[in-house]
């Protein structure tokens, strides 16, 4: 009797699954990229990302904690109990999220239930019935923009793949909020001028100024008050008087 050659199709049907999830993982983070690109403001940027998280990990809730200008707060999360868990860490000023901050890494607590690094955040958050949590900071070249939280009901949800696609998502993340971030500044610099000029314009026809000499007006003036020039152009334009 002859032995048969093994059947290749369970091999090849393998390969075929493997590039049909490597093809569905490239479609879900090309829509993403069209989602964030698409998103009018920081806010919707964010919400986006986490909205996105929920789809592409495994994980029940996901977050995103921001800092700017030294500033830290909740950007968006996709339910109030991780905006619960954010602030309380916050509060506290200790915690998984941000020793992730601090350390410019990602942090991992597997078991929420066996964590004793932070006892007191861990327990809170254990209250919510979380069992597992991934906390991965949001690099852009050398700027630290954030954290990007995801949490699971399970302890031990994240494993070594999940956490290679939280970094990529991170980074997908990284590029929106900094995009976001200038064009909102660039609209915020767009109104100010905007307002500045409208306030030369009062001033120049109210006491016959050239427009040098109406700017040196308002500058004067926010100097003298320690007034941001946009306040005192605004003043200028809601009272028509700098009084």
């Amino acid at each position: 009797m002859t032995r048969s050659e093994p059947d290749p199709q369970p091999t090849d049907q393998r390969q075929v699954d493997s590039s049909s999830e490597e093809l569905s993982a490239a479609e879900v983070f090309a829509q993403l990229a069209l989602e964030l690109h698409d998103a009018k403001g920081l806010e919707e940027t964010v919400e986006a990302v986490v909205d996105f998280a929920l789809q592409a990990e495994a994980c029940t809730y996901a977050g995103v904690m921001l800092i700017a200008r030294g500033i830290r707060e909740v950007g968006a999360v996709t339910d109030p109990v991780v905006a619960e868990i954010i602030q309380f860490q916050l509060d506290r000023g200790e915690g998984p999220i941000l020793s992730a901050l601090a350390e410019g890494a990602a942090v991992s607590v597997p078991d929420i239930t066996a964590e004793t690094r932070w006892p007191g955040i861990t327990e809170r958050v254990g209250s919510y019935g979380i069992g597992s949590a991934l906390h991965v900071p949001l690099w852009l070249d050398v700027q630290l923009l954030g954290v990007l939280s995801l949490f699971n009901l399970k302890p031990n949800a994240f494993d070594v793949d999940d956490e290679a696609i939280a970094h990529i998502l991170a980074r997908h993340a990284s590029v929106a909020v900094a995009n976001a971030r200038d064009g909102e500044t660039m609209t915020a610099a767009v109104d100010a001028r905007k307002l500045v000029g409208q306030a030369m314009g009062i001033l120049m026809e109210r006491y016959d100024l050239d427009s040098d000499r109406a700017f040196a007006v308002l500058r004067t003036y926010s100097q003298e008050t320690n007034t941001k020039l946009r306040d005192v152009a605004q003043q200028l334009i809601d009272n028509r008087t700098l009084h």
